[in-house]
């Protein structure tokens, strides 16, 4: 999701840094994160966007802690804001790129990796930065604890049978998959920004669930 610079974000996003936003010495964190959002399990949100689905759960489940990743720092702002707005306490928000986070975790510290329409790289080249790309796969694997969750979300069909493959041969169980989960029995408490602008056009949500 790319927005246009917009002037007055950068006197904004400092009222976040180092607060709600942690972009800067992000490693320094690394075996912290459960104390930082107040000693819960940890789940986190790859590409939190503007953060309708990190804090819609960090509301519906308050005995978890919540960290989203966004590479754009200035969309960083609007999760933010919404954390202070709520007044969420298990909610942080990291600027960078979610291919150093095995640099930001310790092994085993977290639970649950959601993956909520992520950018589909539609171009074969760009298949390894897919984040269900096995690469990733590996880094989820080393900081998920074992037994370990990811769910993704996605409107494209392409996107997710090549996920489904690359679960499959990354030898990770799958528990869950629908092709239309607005009509399955799977549980989908929040719905993303994406989900409801694609949901409201016809497009079906596509869902897999699987174990590491």
């Amino acid at each position: 999701m790319r927005l246009r610079k917009k002037p007055w974000m950068a006197k904004a996003l400092a009222e976040y840094l180092g607060k709600e936003i942690i972009a800067e010495d992000i490693d320094k964190n690394k075996g912290k994160w459960q104390e930082l959002v107040g000693g819960k399990s940890l789940a986190l949100e790859i590409g939190c966007g503007k953060g309708k689905f990190i804090n819609g759960m960090a509301q519906l489940y308050p005995e978890m802690g919540f960290v989203g990743i966004e590479t754009q720092l200035d969309i960083c702002y609007y999760p933010a804001r919404q954390v202070r707005e709520n007044k969420l306490t298990n909610v942080k928000i990291i600027g960078g790129d979610a291919a150093y986070l095995t640099q930001w975790f310790l092994p085993g510290e977290v639970q649950m990796i959601y993956l909520n329409f992520s950018d589909p790289w539609p171009k074969a080249r760009h298949s390894k930065r897919r984040l269900t790309y096995r690469d990733f796969l590996l880094q989820y694997k080393t900081i998920l604890a074992p037994g370990g969750h990811l769910r993704f979300k996605t409107d494209n069909k392409d996107l997710f049978d090549f996920s489904v493959e690359e679960f499959k041969a990354f030898g990770l169980q799958i528990i869950a998959l629908s092709y239309d989960l607005h009509n399955s029995e799977y549980e989908n408490a929040i719905q993303t920004e994406y989900e409801e602008k694609f949901s409201a056009k016809g497009n079906k949500i596509i869902f897999c669930e699987v174990v590491f």
